[in-house]
């Protein structure tokens, strides 16, 4: 039997297009799938606690299983290499359509798949290497990494109702009080008081 395997990584990811190609290989190919098995999981989750484990545990020898390419089994050599020997030991094939490679009994099909995944894996890294050396250079030109910064919504309404809340603080309402009407914690309310403790106000009065 052919069982084709499809797995993204997230909710944005669709099936979409590992389900073409594998369509379209199975017309080339003149092989029917008989089951399609897909997952939205990280390629580095535990394989016993994936789809795909189940699948291989379920599957007989002679079974076929069909990928899009290899990463989509896994998302480090070590992983990798663990299904490709799980598929050599129950004497299942596998095909990889983009890495045009098929998983046999020869010693030059393991040695290619051990290529593949490590290739793979140091790929991953040298990118990984790229993008903290970029953030390192922006770091150190001076540009601010992260989230910009900006007023807080606590902060703008203290701004909006500073003047009201001078006034019930200058009558003796507490600050754990005060924190309590407009929801904000009472450390940062007392901390925004102080900074403008010595600003004078005017204005009517209204109720909190």
């Amino acid at each position: 039997m052919n069982y084709a395997y499809i797995r993204v990584s997230t909710e944005m990811q669709s099936y979409e297009g590992q389900r073409y190609e594998i369509e379209q290989w199975s017309r080339r190919q003149g092989r029917e799938i008989g089951r399609w098995v897909q997952e939205k999981v990280s390629g580095t989750q535990k394989l016993e606690k994936r789809t795909l484990g189940k699948l291989l545990r379920r599957m007989k020898p002679g079974d076929t299983l069909v990928c899009t390419e290899l990463s989509r089994l896994g998302r480090n050599m070590m992983m990798v290499m663990s299904i490709l020997n799980t598929c050599s030991q129950k004497e299942l094939h596998l095909y990889s359509i983009k890495d045009n490679f098929e998983l046999s009994d020869s010693l030059n099909a393991k040695i290619i798949a051990f290529a593949f995944s490590l290739a793979a894996e140091i790929e991953r890294n040298l990118i990984s290497q790229r993008t903290r050396e970029a953030l390192a250079a922006k770091k150190q030109a001076g540009v601010k990494l992260g989230r910009p910064t900006g007023p807080s919504a606590q902060r703008l309404l203290f701004e909006q109702r500073k003047a009201d809340i001078l006034r019930l603080r200058a009558q003796g309402m507490t600050i754990g009080r005060l924190a309590r009407r407009l929801h904000i914690h009472p450390n940062t309310l007392s901390r925004y008081l102080n900074e403008f403790k010595n600003i004078g106000f005017e204005g009517p009065e209204s109720p909190l």
